[in-house]
């Protein structure tokens, strides 16, 4: 038997102040964006914004329905506005944060898995990793390096041949 070691590594800032402004200023589109969630039902309004390779940014908010699970969140909104209004072009870096009237949004918050699958599946169409910046409206924040820190042993479409 073979022992085997996944570490995850990312940077932690105490707030988002401690960011460089390229990075602050995605997160605070972020942060706006929560604004434009559609999310009467768990009152958890989730944005997300992206810096495009070509300089655009894109941001998306979830959507939810009360037929469940046919809402979609912040993260897979941004992926398809962005896929659509730019075919093909990558992502450098996401910011993802909350706003919610039931908690306080005062730490980082992670992509589901759903969307964590999907964002792997970007990165493989874009050949291209994108970082990631999680955040709440106030606190702490991460930064990834790749959204595939987040799933490892992953499944794709290598997995079907």
């Amino acid at each position: 038997m073979e022992q085997k070691h996944i570490n995850l590594v990312f940077e932690k800032y105490n707030s988002i102040n401690e960011l460089q402004p390229d990075d602050a200023l995605l997160l605070r589109k972020a942060i706006d964006a929560t604004g434009l969630a559609y999310a009467p039902y768990s009152k958890f309004n989730v944005g997300a914004a992206a810096k495009l390779a070509n300089g655009e940014i894109v941001v998306g908010a979830n959507q939810e329905n009360a037929s469940y699970p046919v809402g979609i969140c912040a993260e897979r909104t941004l992926l398809s506005a962005a896929s659509s209004l730019f075919p093909n072009v990558a992502i450098d870096t996401m910011a993802i944060s909350y706003k919610s009237t039931e908690l306080e949004s005062d730490h980082p918050i992670t992509p589901c898995g759903v969307c964590r699958q999907t964002l792997h599946e970007f990165q493989l169409r874009v050949k291209q990793s994108m970082r990631l910046i999680l955040a709440g409206e106030k606190g702490e924040v991460y930064i990834l390096s790749d959204a595939d820190i987040l799933l490892p042993l992953s499944f794709s479409a290598t997995d079907l041949q």
